[in-house]
């Protein structure tokens, strides 16, 4: 306890996986955690918390929507009084498929969720960062901002293009004080990632290209999201955080 004491930190995509890992980590070092998602797991992510002993807090919100957003920053200044960090996880995987399949509402689905979900979110944190005088926001790109892998287009793109928003956003906001950076995560076991994991097929393709030889756990990317909030990473801004097992490093 401590690393976040007397601070409150917003979390988007905080039900399963990542988010739900953060969070608790966050709040596991002091913080009080609002928590904004669709799924009404995220329900279950606080009361997780708070048997730890942690504050939680959970407010329903489709990030899709600005004025959802907008609506779940000011929930958590005025149920914590502060927000203090923001770690912008909520996320979808569009269906798998060749760019020629990708149909209309495959391509506005990840457009809306994997990037207008971010800039929304982003827009509200920045606004109440600047009339506190900063604070920090971590979003999650994904080894798709870096790299691409075969009917995986309209994700990429969308990965590529919230590494490109963190560090725009960096350059436009550091001299008020707000840093801005982003995590790359490889391959990592969650709800949404389950279907790869269960396949031989991929794991032993996947295996032959990361020299860990082995999957993510989502607590595996909690201490750097915790980093990076922190006052500890004061001069970490703009950067994509690779954190892939070596996955990029083969």
């Amino acid at each position: 306890m401590g690393y976040f004491t007397d601070k409150a930190i917003l979390v988007t995509g905080g039900a399963t996986g990542i988010g739900r890992e953060t969070s608790k980590a966050i709040a596991a070092a002091g913080a009080a955690v609002m928590i904004g998602d669709k799924d009404d797991r995220a329900g279950e992510t606080v009361e997780i918390i708070k048997q730890a002993g942690g504050t939680a807090e959970f407010l329903p919100t489709d990030v899709t929507s600005a004025e959802q957003v907008n609506r779940l920053v000011a929930h958590c200044v005025e149920r914590f009084g502060r927000m203090d960090g923001a770690f912008n996880n909520a996320g979808v995987l569009p269906p798998q498929r060749p760019i020629h399949e990708v149909s209309e509402d495959e391509l506005d689905l990840a457009i809306d969720v994997d990037f207008k979900g971010v800039f929304f979110a982003m827009q509200a944190e920045i606004r109440h960062f600047l009339s506190v005088g900063g604070g920090a926001i971590v979003n999650t790109a994904s080894v798709g901002a870096l790299i691409a892998d075969p009917n995986m287009a309209a994700y990429c793109a969308m990965k590529h293009a919230v590494a490109g928003l963190t560090k725009a956003a960096a350059v436009e906001y550091a001299q008020a004080g707000i840093r801005v950076n982003a995590i790359a995560p490889g391959f990592v076991v969650t709800p949404m990632t389950q279907h790869w994991a269960d396949s031989t097929e991929f794991t032993d393709m996947f295996f032959q290209h990361n020299i860990s030889g082995r999957c993510a756990q989502p607590e595996e990317m909690a201490g750097t999201v915790k980093h990076l909030l922190s006052d500890d990473a004061s001069f970490v801004n703009g950067a994509v955080w690779t954190i892939d097992g070596g996955q990029t490093a083969h």
